[in-house]
């Protein structure tokens, strides 16, 4: 008995350690993201001639998810929704690259998980898109650098690790000389791994021409380097003995990065591909049935968006979700099928400015259907925008265009928008038939326009606001406290009005303009950006309350009205509005002026303004430098001015 026990007792112990330890652990999760990628160009969603072996094995084997969103279009405010659980539109955080605060109380969730024992690496984007993000990276993040890793935590710490590829950004797949992608991407690719011109499917909304064939192939084999780049990650992991206790995430940080999907409110800029992987141990905490190892994994039409990560992954460590976060759980002990949050019937996305080009979109997502509200109609899809500009692939867009080469289905993009889109993503994935615009369709419209009206008035979406006040009001506070009061921030009043904006009726146009006289500023506001979009033909009668809007006490008021008699009656009391608001000092005030400019049907009377203004304002020690972007490419699109890349 003596011998048996000196014998099997350690053995015995250490199984039953081995034991509990298993049952106490938690799990390892990695996040792989890569920027800038619709699920239309990855093999496992369908696409024959995408090379992505990584991500469709991780698809085999694991969840596959067809109703995955980003909260954004663009890439800082799709961040700053994945690190806070917040939707941009209650933070006032939608405007890309802005520098906005948020209320102390909030921070990036990796800090609760820290909190938790786990050891946080973020390899390397941050991007956080609020002047709280330095903060929120020292709170959240064990190591934030390009050599992050879960290879520094201590022995049997659990990990939660991102990993952010850049090789398929805009840059490489579209903004950068073909010479600099070759580099990057194409040498970098052994010969079986790249994609020829002549082997891609081509978007129905490009020209099929073998020079949109040559951009479009970036696409490709941007994404190819990207998944290869999952593979040695993953293959590390493997050789670390650390897989069978990682779930697993791919994603894309929004949709592709080509002209009409990022930046844009429609379902291309939001739609993102979206795996998660779990590894036979944790295969219980996922209520999305899937069979052993390579045996065929789950798809699942499931909605979810970016907030929703947030709270999924606190779950799955067990750790209790902040109240302020405004995701749902998907899975993990706070989400175990039985507990999870039920999936929403809705799912409302936001789009905002992106660099200087303002905008305000709003998406809501209904089963296979994506209603977009558009309440800036009068910039076209393919707007100015100095970034999109300086590709190539923009270039020969805009020339078809000129050269009347592009059918009605490609020229679509560089047109004024309509102020509704509906498009059926199952039957229509590439967005080419506009369901707002034909018959039959009118129940399910107003069914969308009462949700997104609802949302925005319970959310007290604070983006309604123009960011020159955004950017004011952050000066004493923040937008998510400030939205709160009506006192502050009366949005049913605002909606009302701003709801107006794209459509031509005669009762619409009677609305805005009596709402000239409202009290309120953002009420006149919207109200001018509403006809901002009426035709020249329904505005003459009114030109004597668009001259009175001239003296309005709002500047940006002064701004749209002058704008609009310029524009439309060559008014010269409104060119001296015009005039004095280009040289403000700020830069919020200039570049409205600008953006105005940009899209008024005598902009080319302005060259010499804006030429005039650019060669200043260059000199400056603090440049107004959304302006002068504007300025860059309004040179560029009215004056025949060689297009730089003012961004480096």
């Amino acid at each position: 008995m003596g011998r048996w026990l000196r014998r099997y007792v350690p053995v015995l112990f250490c199984f039953l350690v081995a034991l509990a330890a298993s049952g106490q652990s938690k799990p390892n999760i990695l996040w792989l993201t890569f920027e800038d990628t619709s699920p239309e160009f990855i093999g496992c969603y369908g696409n024959k001639a995408a090379k992505t072996p990584v991500m469709d094995i991780l698809a085999a084997e694991g969840t596959r998810f067809t109703s995955a969103y980003s909260t954004g279009s663009v890439c800082s405010p799709s961040r700053n929704a994945l690190i806070l659980g917040c939707k941009t539109y209650t933070l006032g955080t939608g405007n890309h690259r802005s520098n906005y605060p948020i209320p102390d109380t909030m921070t990036g969730f990796p800090k609760y998980l820290r909190d938790a024992g786990y050891y946080t690496t973020n390899n390397a984007k941050t991007d956080y898109n609020t002047s709280a993000a330095s903060r929120i990276i020292q709170e959240s993040w064990d190591e934030s650098s390009g050599q992050a890793g879960w290879w520094k935590r201590k022995d049997g710490q659990p990990f939660f690790a991102v990993f952010n590829s850049m090789s398929s950004h805009q840059s490489r797949t579209m903004t950068e000389p073909f010479a600099q992608y070759k580099k990057q991407i194409i040498d970098q690719l052994a010969e079986s791994q790249q994609t020829k011109d002549a082997d891609i499917v081509m978007p129905p909304f490009y020209r099929d021409s073998p020079a949109m064939r040559r951009q479009t192939a970036r696409i490709y084999n941007a994404i190819t380097k990207t998944d290869t780049e999952f593979g040695e990650l993953l293959a590390r992991l493997e050789k670390e003995g650390l897989r069978e206790n990682t779930i697993i995430f791919v994603f894309a940080d929004h949709g592709e990065g080509m002209p009409d999907a990022k930046t844009n409110g429609k379902g291309l800029g939001h739609r993102v591909p979206f795996i998660v992987w779990f590894p036979e141990k944790y295969k219980h905490l996922s209520p999305w049935k899937q069979g052993p190892a390579r045996s065929g994994g789950a798809v699942t039409n499931e909605k979810i968006d970016f907030v929703d990560l947030a709270p999924t992954v606190l779950s799955l460590a067990g750790v209790e979700i902040p109240s302020y976060m405004q995701g749902r759980s998907l899975m993990g002990k706070f989400g175990t099928p039985e507990r999870r949050t039920a999936e929403p019937p809705y799912l409302f996305l936001s789009s905002d400015r992106s660099d200087e080009s303002y905008d305000l979109t709003r998406t809501v997502i209904k089963g296979h259907y994506a209603y977009t509200r558009i309440f800036m109609p009068y910039i076209p899809e393919l707007r100015y925008l100095q970034y999109m500009d300086i590709g190539e692939i923009t270039q020969h867009i805009r020339s078809d265009f000129k050269d009347k080469k592009l059918n009605n289905v490609q020229q679509q993009m560089v047109l004024p928008r309509p102020a509704e889109l509906l498009y059926d993503l199952e039957k229509d994935p590439w967005e080419i038939d506009n369901l707002a615009q034909k018959k039959g369709y009118e129940p399910l419209l107003n069914e969308f326009r009462t949700q997104l009206r609802s949302n925005v008035l319970s959310q007290r979406d604070v983006l309604f606001l123009p960011e020159y006040e955004i950017a004011n009001l952050s000066k004493t506070t923040n937008a998510y406290t400030f939205r709160q009061q009506d006192a502050n921030y009366p949005i049913r009043d605002i909606y009302e009005v701003a709801s107006l904006s794209g459509f031509h009726d005669a009762a619409t146009l009677t609305k805005q303009i009596g709402s000239l006289k409202s009290g309120n500023s953002m009420v006149r506001y919207w109200a001018l950006m509403g006809l901002r979009s009426q035709p020249k033909p329904d505005l003459m009668p009114y030109q004597a309350q668009l001259t009175a809007a001239l003296a309005d006490s709002y500047p940006l008021n002064q701004v749209i009205a002058a704008s609009i008699l310029n524009g439309n009656f060559d008014d010269n009391a409104a060119k001296a509005v015009l005039r004095k608001h280009l040289d403000s000092a700020d830069d919020n005030v200039a570049n409205v002026v600008m953006q105005q400019l940009m899209y008024q049907p005598n902009a080319s009377d302005w060259v010499a303004d804006v030429e005039q203004f650019y060669t200043l304002k260059k000199t400056l020690k603090a440049k107004p430098y959304h302006a002068l972007l504007s300025a860059s490419v309004f040179l560029y699109a009215h004056g025949g001015r060689l297009l730089r890349n003012e961004t480096e």
